[in-house]
């Protein structure tokens, strides 16, 4: 194919990038390939990152039960995300807060032109997937330990229907928030709902067991960085694939994330060794990850000197959260958060937004939002001469944090009501004296012989849900 100038000229496209019946017009080759990766990069942080983490960063009882949690609800998120989900957070509207649900599975819906970027609609479902599986599997790190497996499996599909749907659709999808809000990649929609979410459903689930809280130390620090490790690098396919495109903005974004995730853990590892005298591994895992949920709203809408701000606050605030006012006040206490991810994820996602409205470039604001309301980041806004912009943005951002704190904490204590009345939201005591054999019959570091018991043999079937025992 030849494409002709007013010179006259004609230049011919090389034969692969011609346009074809298996690659349409409007389809950019580049920006496909892209996609196809970032998207494989989010979903490595899932599987096998955080099934590395979760299985490794806890007790030695409970690292089946943790991995299987998070291994479980990646492909119970995408059964759902095709069947309802997809349509629910980003298809026609239905009410303000929500879109029609619908299927995501006919060949005619998923080939067609995305209305994001010049790639199909299966890449924009598939990627839109990877974010609503990791911000449940997220949310899991809240209840490790102790939540029956039965009601998780329940909690899955019901939290993502009626908690992540609304605030995808509410600020991504064509709802009341959106054009208003800055959030790049789900500081918002992913970090703060999951941290909010996963603090609230360990309210009703209840704490682990007395020994497992008092004494709960990782039974394999070389995986669980590992698995930070996939995490870490995975979001350079996060914030990179948000744009739909091989352009400015992600290349920006990808160097951003980084800049702001290295400064956060050299500053929260820095405050260890300065209080505690000693540096952390867990620590430098916890700072890593504040880091990578505070640039996620603003990767691609800030310049590289405010990403490293961002990590120096994030990595500051957050371990102030954390390691001192979570030990001082009763009300933090009283809530058995197993891997503090309302600290990492709800306070870290909740500065990352402030921030975001802080610190956004108009410039940059101008490339990934074009058309829209957004206004500009206030602290540009004192020098452009557009100060009520850039304070009506930060008004948009709190608005926007509140409706999802108040949204995810109202809701996930409804789903969790309703599946205590069908089946036990935590195990049985004897359960937890025991975990992994007594919930799986499995156990993660079996040699030959360990833990058999004889004469009489291991259970083969899981022990059922109450309901079905009745």
């Amino acid at each position: 194919m030849s494409f002709g100038y007013q010179d006259q000229s004609y230049v011919t496209l090389p034969q692969g990038l011609e346009p074809n019946e298996a690659s349409p017009e409007w389809n950019s080759k580049a920006d496909n390939a892209w996609q196809l990766t970032a998207t494989t990069m989010v979903c490595l942080q899932s599987v096998p990152g955080l099934v590395i983490l979760y299985g490794s960063m806890v007790k030695k009882k409970w690292a089946v039960n943790s991995a299987f949690m998070a291994f479980y609800a990646f492909a119970a998120v995408l059964v759902c995300w095709v069947l309802w989900g997809h349509h629910m957070a980003f298809g026609n509207k239905l009410a303000p807060l929500v879109g029609r649900p619908n299927s995501a599975l006919s060949q005619a819906f998923l080939l067609g032109k995305s209305r994001v970027g010049l790639v199909p609609v299966a890449d924009y479902v598939f990627y839109q997937f990877a974010f609503a599986a990791i911000t449940v599997i997220l949310l899991a790190g809240s209840l490790l330990g102790r939540m029956n497996i039965y009601a998780w499996m329940l909690f899955v599909p019901l939290w993502l229907t009626f908690s992540y749907t609304i605030g995808a659709f509410s600020i991504w999808g064509g709802g009341f928030l959106d054009r208003h809000i800055i959030d790049y990649a789900g500081g918002y929609v992913i970090h703060l709902s999951s941290g909010v979410a996963g603090f609230t459903a360990a309210y009703w689930v209840g704490p682990r067991h007395s020994h497992d809280r008092q004494h709960f130390p990782p039974n394999n620090i070389i995986h669980m960085l590992g698995g930070a490790g996939f995490l870490w690098l995975g979001w350079t396919g996060f914030n990179g694939g948000s744009p739909f495109a091989v352009g400015l903005v992600a290349s920006l974004a990808i160097v951003n994330t980084h800049l702001c995730t290295a400064t956060s853990l050299l500053v929260w590892v820095s405050f260890d060794m300065i209080v505690y005298k000693k540096s952390s591994v867990i620590g430098a895992v916890q700072g890593m990850i504040t880091g990578l949920v505070c640039i996620t709203p603003g990767a691609g809408l800030v310049e590289p000197w405010a990403a490293m701000l961002m990590g120096a606050l994030s990595g500051s605030l957050t371990w102030y959260t954390m390691m001192v006012l979570h030990r001082r006040y009763a009300f933090f206490q009283s809530v058995d958060d197993t891997l503090a991810v309302f600290h990492t994820h709800a306070v870290a996602g909740l500065l990352g937004g402030i921030l975001s409205g802080l610190l956004a470039k108009p410039a940059l604001l101008s490339l990934i939002y074009p058309d829209t309301t957004y206004g500009t980041g206030l602290i540009y806004s004192l020098t452009n001469g557009r100060k009520k912009d850039g304070f009506r943005q930060m008004l948009c951002q709190i608005e926007g944090a509140a409706f999802i704190t108040v949204w995810n904490a109202a809701v996930t204590s409804l789903i969790c009501i309703l599946i205590s009345r069908i089946v036990d939201l935590r195990m049985q005591e004897d359960d937890l004296e025991i975990g992994d054999d007594a919930v799986h019959g499995e156990e993660a570091y079996a040699l030959w012989g360990d833990g058999e018991r004889m004469p009489k043999p291991r259970h083969l079937h899981p022990r059922l849900p109450s309901l079905c025992r009745r």
